[in-house]
């Protein structure tokens, strides 16, 4: 078994899918970052909970963002050969997943008064958590384009609605 610990990185470069090296900070490497964290904070949020229902729908969401991570995770230049791959993809079913979550949960009258105030209890703040991660992934995502990486649409509705739907995971966690 070879290890994680390649050094590879070692000079502050990284690398795209299919092999370009980059700086550490690259715009991809800080939107690929951000979505990682935004897995680890839905997985967080997995572990507080105790709905079987909302637990498969978050780690849809997990697998969702993996999916997502690697489109985001290559050079311009091969855009086009990973849209032509085998790796999943997210699709428009999948904000429609999503969107039809976000209407069961608001169909219920979660109710909520203007901002919230996170830490009602364990899981709704790890939700809140979520939902923060979730927005600051957003902001690395639209800021691709100004970088030269195209981004498809879909993903930034993907992520807008997972927010929403954090949010409102989290209103109604505090009730």
């Amino acid at each position: 078994m070879s290890s994680i610990a390649t050094r590879t990185g070692d000079d502050g470069t990284t690398g795209f899918l299919y092999g370009q090296r980059v700086p550490k900070d690259h715009p991809q490497i800080e939107a690929v970052g951000a979505f990682d964290e935004l897995n680890a904070a839905v997985g967080f949020a997995k572990a507080t909970c105790a709905d079987a229902a909302r637990r498969t729908e978050l780690e849809r969401i997990q697998k969702d963002l993996v999916n997502l991570m690697g489109e985001i995770a290559c050079a311009e230049t091969d855009a086009a050969r990973y849209a032509e791959s085998e790796f999943p993809k997210l699709t428009d079913a999948d904000l429609v997943r999503i969107d039809e979550a976000v209407a069961a949960v608001e169909a219920q009258n979660v109710r909520f008064d203007g901002w919230a105030t996170p830490g009602a209890n364990l899981h709704a703040a790890a939700l809140d958590l979520a939902r923060t991660t979730a927005r600051r992934a957003e902001r690395r995502l639209v800021g691709l384009p100004a970088q030269g990486r195209t981004v498809r649409p879909l993903l930034g509705h993907y992520i807008n609605r997972v927010s929403d739907l954090l949010w409102l995971f989290a209103r109604q966690a505090e009730m």
